[in-house]
């Protein structure tokens, strides 16, 4: 058997256009699945127009109506699902509770959890159908610790995860795992907005923020999608099928979260 046996999987990633998403779908398309991304961002789908295999809906993950037109597109280019990655989400703002506004804070939280609810309700059934499958939601290290100027987030993250452990208690009679990830800073794009907004608060040049936040981990180093991604195809493969209802940090063993 081997470990990494994809061949013939369905597989829906939400927020696929680019980052840690995009890896993701391109890592699950190169071991043989069928995938279909979504993103907010209809320009970042375009750089999946040159992967025949993998399919797309821009879609608002916080919107009830455009997830469910997303799954028709699922159904129609997949013909059912056997894996759900639950991917899409946002940094949110950065600072003190008490100067943080309601609707940045409802945003953070309806990007980061409430849509993994939207997407998971739509997708519960179509797993049955297949018979079992996984779902994969993915949390943070902020979901693990508490982490300052950053409130809506961790709720958010900490939310994921015991969203996570119920939904694997439900699902796991059908033979439905479903397990949160949890990264520690990502190397991108997004991890290098966050470090600028850090720094302008604290009013320091970016690197010091970048040392500081690599010096809370053990291993002193920042994590890659390819980290995530390698991951993810491995308990939502066959070798991975008794490894359900937990949150699994790929981090390089983080001490805490300062600011």
């Amino acid at each position: 058997m081997s470990l990494l046996s994809h061949i013939d999987r369905r597989v829906l990633v939400t927020g696929g256009g680019s980052g840690i998403g995009l890896t993701i779908a391109q890592a699950f398309e190169e071991a043989g699945a069928r995938v279909h991304v979504s993103d907010v961002d209809a320009s970042a789908l375009r750089t999946i127009s040159d992967h025949p295999t993998i399919s797309s809906t821009t879609a608002d993950v916080t919107s009830s109506e455009q997830v469910a037109s997303m799954f028709d597109d699922v159904t129609k280019n997949l013909g059912g699902l056997d894996v759900l990655v639950n991917n899409a989400g946002t940094a949110g703002p950065h600072g003190p509770v008490e100067t943080l506004g309601h609707e940045e804070w409802r945003r953070t939280v309806s990007v980061n959890l409430e849509s993994q609810f939207l997407c998971a309700r739509l997708a519960i059934p179509l797993l049955r159908a297949s018979g079992g499958g996984s779902i994969i939601n993915m949390s943070s290290t902020a979901g693990q610790h508490g982490y300052p100027m950053r409130s809506p987030y961790a709720a958010a993250k900490w939310g994921v995860i015991g969203f996570t452990k119920t939904l694997a208690m439900e699902l796991g009679p059908a033979d439905i795992r479903v397990n949160a990830i949890c990264p520690g800073s990502v190397t991108g794009d997004r991890i290098e907005r966050v470090i600028s907004a850090a720094a302008e608060d604290a009013n320091v040049d970016p690197g010091v923020i970048r040392d500081r936040w690599i010096g809370q981990t053990s291993l002193r180093t920042f994590v890659d999608p390819e980290d995530l991604a390698g991951l993810i195809l491995f308990i939502t493969s066959d070798a991975g099928s008794k490894i359900s209802g937990q949150a699994l940090a790929v981090d390089g063993h983080t001490e805490g979260l300062g600011v």
